[in-house]
C-alpha cells in the first residue's frame, strides 16, 4: 500500500471515529426536563429519584422552577426538551411559536378548592352575595371559578364579589383574619391551611363542580409538553420518557409515604406530613393519547369562550397533540 493510500485510510478512519464519538455523545446527552414547584412536579419524583440513583432507562437533567415565566424562555430557546406547564400556557406557546411546542400528556387535573370557616357553603349557589378571595386573576383559578359560577347561573361581576390576591399566602391570611371569609386555594396550600387553622374546612371541590356541569371537558391544571424539533429528532427518547413518567405517576399514587418524603426533600412541599395529606387531593395523573386530546381540547374550548387570549388567541389545531 502506498504512503498516500495509507494516509488517506488513516484520515478516513479518524474521521469515522470522530463521527461515531460525536454520535455517541449526542445520544448520551441527557433529556432536559423542567417542572413547576407544586402538584405538577409531584408525579415526577419517582423518576427524579431513579435518575439520581442511576436507575432510569436514560439520563435526565431536571429543573424545578417557581414560576412558568422561568421555564418559557428556556423552552423557546431550545435549552429545554420537555416541560410541565399549565394547560392553557401550552396552547399559548403553541400559537406564539408557530407550532414548535406540542402537548404529550395531562399530569394534573383540578387542584382548586373553596374553603370557609363555618357551614354556610354547601353548593355553588350559596356563593351568591358573598366575597370570595382567590389568586390567579387571568389564569386557571379565575377561568375555572368564572365558568363554574356561570354554569350555575351566577354572574361573577354582579352576584358576588371575587377579590383577587397576588399569592395563595394572602388568601390564607384573609381566611385567617376574617372568620366569615371564603377563599379559593390550590393544593397543597389547602392542606397547609387546614393544618394551620382548625376552623377552616373544604366546602367545595372545583373539580367536582366542573364535572357536574359538563361532560365534554375536564378541569386540567398541568400538562407535559415537548419541543416539536426534539420529538421529531428523538422519538425513542420521548417514548422512553413517557413510559418512565407514567410509571413514576403510578408509583407516587400507590406509595404516598415514600413519595411524600421525596417531595419534601426536593422542596416541592415544605414538610413530608403535609405532602402525604395533600397528595391524594392533588389529582396527579398520567393521561395521554386520544383521551388526553379529548380532555385538553374540551378544556381549552371552555377557556376560549371566556377569553380567547387565555389560549393564545385561537384554539390549537390537530398538530398540537403529540400522539406517537
Amino acid at each position: 500500500m502506498s504512503v498516500r493510500k495509507l494516509i488517506s485510510l488513516t484520515l478516513a478512519l479518524a474521521l469515522a471515529l470522530a463521527m461515531l464519538t460525536c454520535a455517541a455523545a449526542e445520544e448520551a446527552a441527557p433529556v432536559r426536563v423542567a417542572s413547576l414547584m407544586g402538584p405538577t412536579s409531584m408525579g415526577l419524583v419517582k423518576l427524579m429519584n431513579a435518575d439520581e440513583n442511576g436507575e432510569s432507562q436514560q439520563d435526565y437533567e431536571f429543573t424545578l422552577s417557581g414560576t412558568a415565566n422561568e421555564i418559557v424562555p428556556l423552552l423557546t430557546r431550545g435549552e429545554l426538551d420537555i416541560a410541565m406547564v399549565p394547560c392553557n400556557l401550552a396552547s399559548v406557546l403553541y400559537n406564539n411559536t408557530q407550532g414548535k411546542v406540542k402537548v404529550m400528556a395531562i399530569n394534573t387535573l383540578g387542584v382548586l378548592y373553596i374553603l370557609e370557616s363555618g357551614e354556610e357553603i354547601g353548593s355553588v349557589a350559596d356563593l351568591a352575595g358573598k366575597t370570595v378571595y382567590s389568586t390567579g386573576k387571568g389564569t386557571t383559578p379565575d377561568f375555572a371559578l368564572s365558568y363554574i359560577l356561570a354554569q350555575n347561573g351566577l354572574d361573577p361581576e354582579k352576584d358576588l364579589t371575587v377579590e383577587f390576591k397576588s399569592e395563595a399566602a394572602e388568601v390564607l391570611a384573609a381566611l385567617t383574619s376574617d372568620a366569615a371569609s371564603i377563599g379559593v386555594l390550590p393544593q397543597p396550600y389547602v392542606t397547609a391551611a387546614l393544618a394551620q387553622n382548625e376552623n377552616l374546612r373544604v366546602a367545595l371541590s372545583l373539580t367536582e363542580e366542573w364535572d357536574k356541569v359538563t361532560e365534554t371537558s375536564r378541569l386540567i391544571t398541568g400538562v407535559a409538553v415537548v419541543r416539536a424539533d426534539f420529538a421529531e429528532a428523538n422519538p425513542e427518547a420521548v417514548k422512553t420518557f413517557l413510559e418512565e413518567y407514567a410509571a413514576s405517576v403510578e408509583y407516587v399514587n400507590a406509595n404516598v409515604d415514600e413519595a411524600a418524603e421525596w417531595i419534601a426533600e426536593l422542596g416541592i412541599v415544605a414538610k413530608a406530613p403535609v405532602a402525604k395529606k395533600a397528595l391524594p387531593a392533588c389529582n396527579i395523573v398520567f393521561i395521554d393519547g386520544e383521551e388526553m386530546k379529548t380532555a385538553v381540547s374540551g378544556y381549552l374550548a371552555v377557556l376560549f369562550e371566556q377569553n380567547p387570549e387565555s389560549v393564545g388567541g385561537q384554539l390549537p389545531d390537530e398538530a398540537f397533540y403529540y400522539i406517537p
